[in-house]
């Protein structure tokens, strides 16, 4: 387990005894920290544990959570150890708050995004929905991860049309893998860079709150 890492924490006013309740892990993209992801998810706390996670390493005017050696190539050293203390928190978290580990969801922006995706190939049916908004999945990650079954899992990932930091290709290439491992895509695009748009945000929120099976044991 890892509780070394920095977050922010949002919960329900009340706290039912005895109940498990959904998480939702929330990882920013470069140069970010974990206060800015928390505009997104605003108003969710009633329903959700929510963790939003800074990543370990700084990056000015922020934090990241791996460095970049090349276009589309993280640094493969500090991209496992994220992988690493990542899991390790949301073991921490499980044990140490009252989640339902059945009903876990992970929610990254770019450098989130890609690290949201890549675990939820590590944990696959562990996870039950992802939000990655403009990510991409690093080839070393499909080549030599572990890849568990992710046939129960949901995800939605969105791209913009024209992102000019990860190209809209990647964001496709997403879309196509997920589906042929077996798992739920909803795949949204948009006519914007590498941001989140308004209507991204409310399609995303739109999704999380309407997701099949309801959100809480």
């Amino acid at each position: 387990m890892d509780s070394t890492l920095i977050y922010e924490l949002r919960r329900p006013k009340q706290i039912e005894p005895d109940k498990k309740y959904t998480a939702l892990f929330v990882m920013h993209g470069m140069g970010s920290n974990e206060k800015d992801m928390l505009s997104l998810v605003n108003g969710l706390e009633e329903r959700f544990f929510i963790f939003s996670i800074r990543g370990p390493l700084e990056q000015p005017p922020g934090f990241a959570f791996f460095r970049i050696q090349g276009f589309g190539k993280p640094h493969r050293e500090s991209f496992d150890q994220a992988v690493q203390r990542l899991t390790g928190f949301i073991d921490f978290a499980a044990e140490t708050y009252p989640i339902y580990e059945g009903s876990m969801y992970l929610l990254g922006f770019s450098q989130g995004a890609i690290l949201s995706m890549t675990l939820g190939l590590m944990l696959g049916n562990r996870i039950k929905g992802i939000i990655a908004l403009s990510g991409y999945i690093p080839d070393f990650v499909k080549d030599e991860y572990s890849i568990k079954p992710v046939h129960q899992l949901s995800l939605f990932i969105s791209h913009g049309e024209m992102d000019g930091v990860l190209p809209f290709e990647w964001g496709v290439a997403n879309k196509e893998l997920f589906q042929k491992l077996g798992a739920y895509v909803t795949f949204k695009t948009y006519q914007e860079g590498h941001t989140v748009s308004l209507q991204n945000f409310q399609d995303f929120r739109t999704w999380l709150l309407d997701f099949p099976g309801g959100l809480t044991h």
